[in-house]
This record gives structure tokens, C-alpha cells and sequence, in this order.
């Protein structure tokens, strides 16, 4: 009997798949989850992967892989999808593949299999990543073979297989979601009449502004390489960085959003996203950026956002491309060196200070009470010789 791999939650969805794995493909399945810092996995998974006919159940702790090699790589650009969206499934989603690839690869198999749907961009990203690790891994994807539609259907499938199901459906959330420890996100069911604002009681990693810190907390962030190294002077995991900013974020409101998103396959989705610590990072990370790089390195830097953001959010994180662009963001941070100090309240980071031994700016030169390195003459030649590039006219 030949093996699968397949990404395993625990959840309906993948407990229906394992089932039908056996009994229309005539696999042997091994399944696969990641723990990616979400803190949901049930400690009963592996029992109740064996109870629906897992023959090996592998459970897998990548919070550290995760942040360190691709969430803090993916800051180092700055990168939003759209100007709002934090990416935080969606970078998930290439590491995922690759450690689908390499279990296969241990178990003497290229087959995989995940639970993704025929109209999300998971499926995408999930296949991208894995056809670019290994280009002869072959991909089973049952929402796009079999006649299943709704969750109604897969709750048929369990009674007619006599599977145990993982949980009814009075105890499902009416939305689809996902997490991580970078952020967790709400979409479809409820989700989808653009009318009706999200329930309040959906939001599970944010506090609302009314539930809040009533008063406001400052922190400080020290960044080493473009990349955050500690907390209050605290030095800490790459994960264990993102967990305190995460609480400091969820503490006081920060990094909820509710948006309409263009999805790969083009149509628009409303996503509703947590990315409390993430939000916190992308600020304190523009503010010590701005000392330490000249106005053309951020200019060149901020131009290659939408196509990294671009990159990773169509599931070409593999791509040699997206390789290219990381060489050239990773050298521009090797002088992102140094140190902010925030206040956070209600929603906001306010920046109090910063410094950096790589800093270029230069109090007497931006001085209006000093004259600086800039004289006079020298600001007329600069206006004229711009009017002169820029003009349409031939002015003298």
C-alpha cells in the first residue's frame, strides 16, 4: 500500500480526507501537523488521527523555524499585501509545504495531501511550495476531486463511514479560521455579507478598544541586522519575541483589521485579521530603518514591497525571484542596528525615541536654529538645477 502525507489539523475537514484517503484511494496515511506557535492543537490528536486510521501521526514544533527563517525574513521588507494585510497565513504556508515534502521524502513516499479548498489561495501556496521542492511530488487534493460541497456533506460522510466526528456542528465557529503565531484570521460564512460588521466575540487575540489597557505601557525594542533581539533589554527566542509583542498588542488593541483582499485566483475575499505583535514590529522596525538608511535605500526598499508582498501571497516563496529580492533586502539590513522606545494605547504606538550607532542624522544639520552643512547658495543651485531636470519649459 503506497503512503500519503497529509497535513493533518484535527479538525472535520482533514478527519474526513484521512477517511477517504483509505477507502477511495487505498492509501496509507501518515499524517502531518504543524505546530506553529497557535496553541490549539488538542492533546487528543494523535489518538483520534489513529482512531479515523492513521497508521503514524507526527506532530511537529516549528514556532522558532517559523519566526526566525520566515516571518522576521518577510519584516525585513517592510512587506504588506495591498497596504494592509501582515501575510501571516500566507508565510505559513511555504514552510508547511517543505516539511510535507521532507516527511514524505523520510517515509519513502511523494505523495501529499491537504485540505484546502477549491477556491482559496492555500491550495496555491500549499502546491506552488511543494512542485518547487520536489518537482515529481505528486498532490491529492479532495476538495477538487470529490462530490463533497458543504459541511453538511461531510458530516454525512462520518456517519456513513461510522467516524467519530470531531466536533458538531453547533460547536464549529460560523467563519472559517486560521492561526498562527503571527496572527490569526476570520474569513467566510457570516463573513461574507460585507454589511454586517464581525461579531465582537470572534476577535480572540486583540482586546477591543473598550476592553483595553485603560492605561497606556511603554516598551522598547533593540534590532541587530534588521531583525528584533530583545524587549525592555530583555533578550529573548526569536519566537518568544513575537509571543511578548503579542501580548502587549492584545493587552491594548492593537492589530485588528477587517478588509476585501484580491485573492490569487482573482476574485475578492473579506478577510477580518489579529497580527497584534506584528503590527507592533512593522513600526518599531520602520522607525529605527528610517536613521539608519539614506532616503534612495528606502525609496529602492519600499518599491519592492508590493512584489515581495506579492510573491509570498501567490505562493512563490521558493521562487528564484523572491530568493533575488531577499539578497538585496537582507544587505540593506545588515545597518538597521539599533533601539525605539514606545507608547501603546487604545490602538495606538506612539514613538518617543530612538537611536542607532549607524544613525545619519545629524542634529546640527537639520537644525532650523544652524546653518548646518547647507548654505543658501548651495539650496539655489539644488532648486534650479532640479527645475531645470524636471520642467517641461526651457527656463534659464
Amino acid at each position: 500500500m503506497k503512503k500519503v502525507i497529509l497535513a493533518y489539523s484535527g479538525g472535520l475537514d482533514t478527519s474526513v480526507i484521512l477517511k477517504w484517503l483509505q477507502e477511495e484511494k487505498n492509501l496509507d496515511v501518515i499524517t502531518y501537523t504543524a505546530d506553529m506557535g497557535q496553541g490549539d492543537i488538542p492533546d487528543n490528536l494523535e489518538q483520534r488521527a489513529k482512531t479515523f486510521g492513521a497508521s503514524k501521526v507526527i506532530i511537529d514544533d516549528l514556532s522558532e523555524e517559523f519566526v526566525q527563517e520566515y516571518v522576521f525574513p518577510m519584516f525585513r521588507c517592510n512587506s504588506v499585501y495591498e497596504g494592509e494585510y501582515l501575510l501571516g497565513t500566507a508565510i505559513a504556508r511555504p514552510l508547511i509545504a517543505k516539511k510535507l515534502v521532507e516527511v514524505g521524502f523520510q517515509e519513502g513516499t511523494n505523495i501529499i495531501s491537504h485540505g484546502a479548498t477549491g477556491k482559496g489561495n492555500d491550495q496555491i501556496r500549499f502546491e506552488m511550495g511543494a512542485k518547487a521542492l520536489n518537482k515529481n511530488i505528486e498532490i491529492i487534493a479532495p476538495w477538487r476531486e470529490w462530490d463533497m460541497t458543504s459541511r453538511t456533506d461531510l458530516m454525512n460522510y462520518c456517519q456513513k463511514y461510522q467516524i467519530p466526528m470531531p466536533g458538531s456542528k453547533a460547536e464549529e465557529p460560523p467563519f472559517s479560521m486560521d492561526e498562527n503565531l503571527l496572527h490569526i484570521s476570520y474569513e467566510g460564512g457570516l463573513l461574507e455579507d460585507l454589511s454586517v460588521p464581525p461579531p465582537e466575540d470572534m476577535w480572540l487575540n486583540v482586546k477591543s478598544l473598550e476592553e483595553a489597557n485603560p492605561s497606556p505601557e511603554e516598551i522598547s525594542i533593540e534590532f541587530r541586522n534588521g531583525d528584533p533581539t530583545s524587549i525592555n533589554n530583555q533578550e529573548m527566542s526569536h519566537a518568544n519575541i513575537l509571543r511578548k509583542l503579542n501580548e502587549y498588542g492584545c493587552n491594548h488593541g492593537i492589530g485588528r483589521i477587517d478588509i476585501v483582499e484580491s485573492r490569487t485566483t482573482g476574485m475578492k475575499s473579506r478577510g477580518c485579521y489579529e497580527t497584534p505583535g506584528g503590527t507592533i514590529l512593522l513600526k518599531a522596525r520602520r522607525a529605527v530603518e528610517s536613521l539608519c538608511l539614506s532616503g534612495e535605500t528606502i525609496k529602492t526598499k519600499d518599491s519592492l514591497i508590493p512584489s515581495y508582498a506579492s510573491l509570498i501571497y501567490e505562493g512563490l516563496w521558493w521562487s528564484d525571484e523572491r530568493l533575488r529580492l531577499q539578497n538585496l533586502i537582507d544587505e540593506c539590513s545588515k545597518v538597521v542596528n539599533g533601539s525605539v522606545k514606545m507608547r501603546l494605547y487604545k490602538g495606538n504606538i506612539i514613538h518617543l525615541s530612538k537611536e542607532s550607532e549607524n544613525s545619519l542624522y545629524d542634529e546640527n544639520k537639520a537644525s532650523f536654529e544652524e546653518e548646518g552643512g547647507f548654505t543658501n547658495d548651495d539650496m539655489k543651485k539644488y532648486i534650479k538645477e532640479n527645475i531645470l531636470k524636471y520642467s517641461h519649459n526651457n527656463l534659464d
